[in-house]
């Protein structure tokens, strides 16, 4: 996609900013001691990150922060669905994945997704950060970075929470249901 699609209305900008805002108000734990005022001039100042958190948004994501890196002075915002992103499910988790299926390809795939938004995937860490902060994928599951020796071997991995517990399992990349997608994350 190129640059100029990659850019919102003034009034697009307007409305994200006020979602973001009533989020953030609404969600004071999983970003204690942080500055709405803060985070909308970091957005107001990088228009390419504000398109990428509207496309979280566009997509079910319901993205807020959940940290500042003080060393790198950077708001790193997650996907809080409480299910996984509704716009993101039925992915098989890359494209090679994706182009070894020979019938009943799904329409995409979770990293070119990612990319093509301007997020990165979470990876199982970042999962179980996301987790500590509210119950997430009771009913859903998401894809989580795999590592390379996994995905070297054709397989992919992905999490959910069950029994108050969060797993992590493991397919073939290439396999893809409706109650999984991916979940991102967004620095700023």
């Amino acid at each position: 996609m190129n640059k100029e699609k990659k850019k919102l209305s003034p009034e697009q900008q307007e409305e994200i900013l006020r979602t973001l805002k009533v989020r953030f108000e609404k969600n004071m734990n999983r970003h204690k001691g942080l500055d709405w005022a803060k985070v909308q001039a970091k957005l107001e100042a990088n228009t390419d990150k504000l398109w990428s958190v509207n496309e979280m948004e566009r997509t079910g994501g319901e993205p807020d922060v959940v940290a500042h890196d003080k060393q790198k002075d950077e708001y790193i915002f997650f996907d809080c669905s409480t299910e996984s992103p509704k716009g993101r499910r039925s992915v098989c988790y890359d494209r090679e994945a994706l182009e070894s299926r020979k019938t009943h390809k799904p329409k995409n795939n979770a990293i070119d997704l990612a990319a093509g938004m301007g997020i990165e995937i979470l990876t199982e860490e970042q999962y179980r950060e996301l987790q500590k902060l509210g119950n997430f994928d009771t009913k859903t599951s998401s894809w989580v970075k795999t590592p390379a020796k996994i995905r070297k071997l054709g397989g992919a991995i992905f999490c959910d929470r069950r029994y108050d517990t969060v797993f992590v399992y493991h397919n073939g990349a290439e396999s893809y249901y409706a109650a999984k997608g991916f979940r991102g994350l967004l620095r700023v």
